[in-house]
């Protein structure tokens, strides 16, 4: 799942001064379409967004999941539908909670390169990242063709100088652990978000994230 909330990045002031640029277009309020893959499966994901929150969309078998996130990671909530069960979950995660992921991962550092490629219409740039804790590096293909508000980019990359297009973002899972997973935003529009995007409807039924963390690995 995508994680709009991640642990401050330490970037190299230098590199983000370097690849910054003056974006053709700016986005304060619209839709990033991104594309991953999990366990061999094709995934497709829709971040709608403004300047103060974002929720991202997606359907994995049966359910029907929505991440909610406010710009200042102050609030985090998983939504999850299966109609067929006429199942609607919603957990909230508590401040204490949202602080423990954040601070479960990895702080970058940046390094530019000269390597440039298109991606999805994008002229991209590669910034290598690396993870000083395990010296392990992550090729990070960056654009500066846009702009977008600072809650769509996961904040690690927050001094990348650019918006990642072609990305690795880490998450934490069920059991705590640490895993990354591959990403390419494959499209970027100024729609608005649907009504109630950003809510959380009546019919859900708010839960915890340790009663989230037993359905999903299948106890409850």
């Amino acid at each position: 799942m995508k994680i709009k909330f991640l642990t401050a990045a330490v970037g190299i002031a230098l590199s983000a001064t370097i690849m910054s640029a003056s974006a053709q277009k700016s986005y304060t309020e619209g839709l990033v379409t991104l594309k991953t893959s999990t366990q061999g499966q094709d995934l497709e994901l829709k971040t709608y967004f403004r300047s103060d929150s974002t929720a991202t969309t997606f359907s994995a078998g049966p359910a029907n999941i929505k991440l909610l996130a406010d710009a200042n990671y102050k609030f985090f909530a998983v939504l999850a539908e299966v109609p067929a069960y006429k199942v609607k979950k919603a957990a909230i995660y508590t401040p204490a909670e949202i602080d423990k992921v954040v601070s479960s991962f990895p702080a970058l550092t940046f390094a530019p390169s000269t390597e440039t490629k298109q991606i999805s219409g994008f002229n991209c740039k590669k910034v290598v990242a690396t993870n000083p804790k395990d010296q392990k590096t992550y090729d990070i293909w960056i654009t500066n063709d846009i702009s977008l508000p600072a809650d769509v980019i996961d904040k690690y990359y927050a001094s990348i100088g650019g918006v990642p297009i072609k990305y690795t973002s880490f998450q934490t899972g069920p059991d705590g652990a640490l895993s990354i997973a591959e990403y390419t935003i494959s499209g970027v529009s100024d729609q608005k978000a649907p009504a109630g995007t950003f809510g959380i409807a009546p019919d859900f039924d708010k839960i915890s994230k340790d009663q989230l963390d037993a359905m999903s690995r299948g106890k409850q």
